[in-house]
């Protein structure tokens, strides 16, 4: 899945009604916004404390085997549940490649402004940097 299709609005159907597909982003930006206190808590907890220069975030609305769940979103009634990782658990897992990782290291944006999200949605998933509020 492109970047594109995450912000992308789909555009009106041919008769000029809105299409029935909401794009992913849409609906995960007002989560991101409740929980940004939260994830910038434990994006400085794995830094601070060495585990990871790398803080990912898995924003997700199913189970994921990858990372540590932090925010559910059946306890906190939301729509999406976010799960901590890192870069090296991301190589760990094959999603993040050996020979990829220095591209990954030269795009990742400055940890203390923005939030790396793995966007997970059943149509494939792609990272977004989000920032902090």
């Amino acid at each position: 899945m492109d970047l594109e299709d995450l912000l992308s609005v789909q555009p009106e159907n041919e008769d000029g009604s809105e299409p029935g597909k909401v794009s992913p982003l849409k609906t995960l930006e007002p989560d991101l916004k409740f929980y940004s206190d939260s994830i910038r808590e434990v994006a400085t907890e794995i830094m601070v404390e060495g585990i990871s220069q790398y803080p990912i975030f898995i924003a997700h609305q199913h189970e994921m085997k990858i990372g540590e769940p932090i925010l559910d979103k059946n306890e906190l009634n939301t729509e999406w549940s976010i799960n901590a990782s890192t870069l090296e658990e991301f190589q760990e897992a094959g999603i993040v490649l050996e020979d990829k990782k220095a591209r990954f290291i030269k795009t990742y944006k400055n940890p203390n402004e923005f939030m790396c999200l793995f966007v997970v949605v059943p149509e494939g998933a792609n990272f977004v940097f989000y920032p902090y509020k």
